[in-house]
């Protein structure tokens, strides 16, 4: 296993974290970005207001994604394990 294995191997573990993560992410900004305009119009500040829609987004975006992201993360550890010979090499 040289360096450039290694390289390409962190490489595409990072490329996979952040697409699986970017969908949850961008919900949450979303949302975020969308309760913040609602206090910054009718001035209502209170901080807890923003907590329980992202978490219901978030879940309801797990939900939606879930089995995505859990498709996307196995066939990348399959990957890994099918090819560890010619890491070790």
């Amino acid at each position: 296993m040289n360096t450039g294995m290694v390289i390409d191997i962190g490489r595409e573990a990072l490329t996979i974290a952040l697409t699986v993560a970017t969908p949850l992410l961008a919900v949450a900004l979303g949302v975020g970005l969308l309760i913040s305009i609602f206090q910054a119009t009718t001035q209502i500040q209170e901080q807890t207001l923003s907590f329980v829609p992202k978490i219901v987004a978030i879940l309801i975006s797990l939900i939606l994604f879930g089995p995505w992201m859990l498709t996307t993360l196995v066939n990348y550890t399959q990957r890994l394990f099918l090819n560890i010979n010619n890491f070790i090499k």
